[in-house]
This record gives structure tokens, C-alpha cells and sequence, in this order.
């Protein structure tokens, strides 16, 4: 990666985060990155016909409208992300269940970025409970373990039921129909089913529960990553797909009971993580 590569990747990820590496101006950026203001310039270019910044009737930079819009800090999912190889780092050592410390120097040395950046990624993972700040040693990595897993399932049950609960009357037959399809069955011993997960965030929303929404917006980013290692088992992948056609088509049928058991059993049963962590968790990400 060129220099003008690193300010560009940079940047992006603050601006992905809502913030700013400091005052969007060449001079400022030459003066932060301690570079000359060639290479700013062009980070500048390439982010202009990117629509990431827009340039105002005077001159000024600022972060575009429509960036904020694409992307929020719960919604990031891309792999390819900072935030998001940052925080997959450290779901897996937080699985270690034992005190542990993120650096800022050497993570940011480890994935590309500036310490401002992994400092700014920091903060919004410690809003979501992973992370601690200590000074003068760091960020603390909150240990997991089974227990709390398990207690996190048991928690998720509750409120889903009671969302489903919430969300009954709102949902849609063609949302449903458009889940079932979306969750496919493997043809043969050799193909991998497709998994749709859109139903358990479907009936959360039409809940319309702040309380609830903002439980699953704080706690998901972890088991989202979780579960996604989990899903690399073809059984339990197979069996989710039957779990949700069985929940769906109770849905679709409004058989209210039916449904609420099928969306119970599916969560408490479906989840071979919760009863061993160590093959799941990979050795390296």
C-alpha cells in the first residue's frame, strides 16, 4: 500500500466511524499525516469523485450527506472494514475468556490504520460493552464465556418472543414469503444451504420497541461475528433453514402459538456454539 493509499484508507475509516482524522483542510490533513501537500491533494480528488467529501462554493471540504446514509456504526458488515477486522479481533480474544489488552499501536500497525483511527473504533466497541479503557494500559478486552452465552440466548428469547409479540399485526405476507425463498435448501450432500437471517431483525423492527431494538443494536455486532463462524457448519446450517421455513410458514399461517414455539426452539437449539466454543473459534481471522 502507497502513502497516498494509507491517507485514503484512513480517512475512509474515519469517515465511516462519523468523524474526522482533524479539520478537513490540506493543510490541516499535510499537517496531521506530516506528508507535503501533494499526496493530501490527491487523497482529496480521489475522495471527491468517490462522493465520500464534497467541496462547498467557498473552498471548504466536508463530509458528504449521503456517506452518513449508507452506513452507520451498528451497520457495518463488511469484512473488508476496519471496524469490523478490529472488532473481529477482538470477539476472538475476548472467547479466550481470560484479561486481555487491545495496544493502539500495535493494532493500528497490524491492520493499516492511524492510532486516531483504531482510538476512534475503540470508542464505539466500548459503547457496546467489549471494550474498557484503562489509563495507562489500554483498552481492556471484556472476557466471554460460556456462562455469559449462554445468558445472552436466554435473554434473546425473552425479548424476541416479546417483540414478536409487539410486531404481530404488522407483518407482511410478502415479507414473509420473500424470507422463505430466501432460505434454501442444499440439493445434494455436496451444496452448502443458503441461509436468509433477515427474520429475527424483520420482527425486532416491526416491534417497534426502542428498548428492545436498542438491546440487539448494542449486543448484536458480537454474536453477529459469532454466529457467523458458527454457520461454516453445514449441519447447523441445514437445520437453521428448516427452522426458519418452520417458523415463517406459522407465521404466514398466523398461527401465533406455532410460531412463538418454533421461534423459541430455534434459538435455544440451534446454536452448537453455546456448548463448545473452542472449534468454532478460529486461530486466526
Amino acid at each position: 500500500m502507497n502513502l497516498t493509499e494509507h491517507i485514503e484508507k484512513d480517512i475512509t475509516t474515519h469517515l465511516s466511524l462519523g468523524s474526522t482524522p482533524c479539520k478537513m483542510t490540506v493543510a490541516a490533513l499535510a499537517a496531521h499525516y506530516d506528508v507535503s501537500p501533494t499526496p493530501i491533494q490527491i487523497v482529496l480528488a480521489r475522495l471527491l469523485k468517490d462522493g465520500k467529501v464534497t467541496k462547498l462554493a467557498n473552498g471548504r471540504i466536508e463530509v458528504s450527506k449521503n456517506l452518513t446514509k449508507l452506513k452507520t456504526k451498528t451497520e457495518i458488515n463488511t469484512k473488508d472494514d476496519p471496524y469490523v477486522r478490529v472488532l473481529r479481533e477482538i470477539v476472538q480474544r475476548s472467547l479466550h475468556a481470560k484479561d486481555d489488552f487491545l495496544r493502539e499501536e500495535t493494532t493500528a500497525a497490524n491492520h493499516g490504520l492511524s492510532r486516531s483511527a483504531v482510538r476512534e473504533i475503540c470508542h464505539t466497541i466500548a459503547g457496546k460493552g467489549l471494550l474498557e479503557h484503562i489509563p495507562r494500559r489500554g483498552w481492556r478486552i471484556r472476557p466471554f464465556s460460556q456462562a455469559d452465552l449462554h445468558d445472552y440466548i436466554e435473554t434473546r428469547v425473552v425479548l424476541e418472543l416479546k417483540a414478536l409479540d409487539l410486531a404481530w399485526g404488522k407483518l407482511l405476507d410478502v415479507d414473509l414469503q420473500s424470507m422463505i425463498d430466501g432460505n434454501i435448501p442444499a440439493n445434494s450432500p455436496d451444496e452448502f444451504p443458503t441461509i436468509d437471517n433477515r427474520l429475527h431483525n424483520y420482527i425486532i423492527e416491526k416491534s417497534e420497541s426502542f428498548y428492545i431494538q436498542d438491546f440487539f443494536k448494542r449486543h448484536a455486532p458480537f454474536f453477529k461475528i459469532l454466529f457467523e463462524w458458527e454457520g461454516e457448519d453445514r449441519d447447523a446450517a441445514i437445520e437453521a433453514v428448516k427452522q426458519h421455513h418452520d417458523i415463517l410458514k406459522a407465521l404466514l399461517n398466523r398461527d401465533k402459538a406455532s410460531a412463538a414455539g418454533a421461534l423459541s426452539h430455534h434459538i435455544l437449539h440451534n446454536h452448537p456454539v453455546l456448548e463448545n466454543l473452542n472449534p468454532v473459534i478460529p486461530e486466526a481471522l
